[in-house]
């Protein structure tokens, strides 16, 4: 039975990658770390509650003596680091809180890793590290071209700063000690539990509630959709199949202008709730995020050659699917929204 330690189980891709994995194996053992952030929260795992496969352990992954004791403990096969600050405009605001997660933390990620499975000038046989980064490492692309596992990196922002370190940490440990590892890179994920400042939970909820919809500079920043499901699936087919020191990018080939995203949310809330205060006429044009990197385009190759993965989700089908789920989890919707995250995004909106 393989054994996981899963970082930032309770955030939006890694709650979806605990369903994921907890449904398509039997015999399976996920340890699951978090910390609990405003955006780690325990209602998106109330689907797994009393599996004797899951084991929660709240805790943050620069704690060295703690992550030390859960390898220890478990004797894992894979790390899965999804742990991880997130959003660009908090990083613009606070960059250092990202430093700590995502460069520190991964490091100390790495090193209890190292430790655990590095004895005597050699490997232990079955294990492996996947570091779950972004395509944002890479900058801003131009009208044309993709993004590849070549593309140097680029990044434009304290975030995506972060991450890029992150990164070449993760390949540093693979250089210097011959540490078996992984990068995976993915363009925007959406779907279930993703919490409310990214941009299309975000645009149900003010939608659902008549509030104004803020969308940066022009609203023609291009992203490329990925719907949460596939990114499951590939992180899991590069745990189990990917060459060892590879990156792969994990891209959906959905790319969407923000201000489409923003009109097609308009459309079938409109149309699904019979809302006529439900219109155009809540766009609310704000000025331009510092750094906006204005296209970000993955280009799959590699892992569809090497891994056989593909995006089986069209767009039109999961953006259909996440308002679905939206609309049938309003208690969850409420719960998320109801802490100090609103005033500062109504505050940083007001100040634009």
């Amino acid at each position: 039975m393989k054994t996981y330690l899963i970082t930032g189980c309770a955030g939006f891709i890694g709650s979806n990658f605990v369903y994921y994995m907890l449904n398509k194996y039997k015999e399976i053992r996920l340890v699951n770390l978090d910390k609990l952030t405003y955006a780690g929260n325990l209602e998106n795992l109330k689907g797994v509650e009393g599996d004797p496969r899951h084991i929660f352990v709240q805790g943050d992954i620069c704690d060295k003596e703690l992550v030390s004791k859960l390898f220890a403990e478990y004797d894992f096969d894979y790390v899965i680091n999804f742990a991880a600050e997130s959003h660009v405009d908090r990083s613009i605001s606070n960059p250092e809180i990202f430093v700590q997660t995502n460069v520190l933390g991964t490091v100390n990620l790495l090193q209890c890793a190292k430790d655990a499975w590095y004895n005597n000038g050699s490997w232990t046989e079955g294990k492996k590290y996947v570091q779950v980064s972004t395509d944002e490492v890479y900058g801003s692309l131009g009208e044309d071209g993709y993004f590849m596992e070549t593309t140097p990196l680029c990044p434009h922002s304290p975030y995506s700063s972060s991450k890029a370190s992150a990164d070449m940490f993760v390949m540093a440990f693979h250089d210097t000690y011959g540490m078996p590892v992984n990068i995976t890179r993915c363009s925007n994920n959406y779907g279930p539990y993703q919490f409310p400042e990214k941009l299309i939970p975000l645009m149900i909820n003010n939608v659902k509630n008549h509030k104004k919809l803020p969308v940066y500079g022009d609203g023609m920043n291009v992203r490329d959709w990925l719907y949460v499901e596939d990114h499951c699936k590939a992180i899991d087919m590069v745990a189990e199949g990917g060459r060892v020191g590879e990156v792969y990018n994990v891209g959906g080939h959905n790319e969407r202008p923000n201000i489409f995203i923003v009109k097609t949310i308009i459309a079938q809330l409109h149309d699904r709730l019979k809302d006529e205060g439900i219109s155009e006429d809540l766009i609310e044009y704000v000025a331009d995020r510092l750094g906006h990197d204005r296209r970000y385009g993955i280009d799959p190759t590699k892992i569809k050659d090497e891994l056989g993965w593909y995006p089986e989700t069209p767009f039109e089908v999961g953006i259909v699917k996440t308002i679905d789920w939206y609309l049938a989890n309003q208690e969850w919707m409420s719960h998320v929204t109801s802490g100090d995250y609103l005033k500062y995004y109504e505050d940083m909106y007001k100040n634009k």
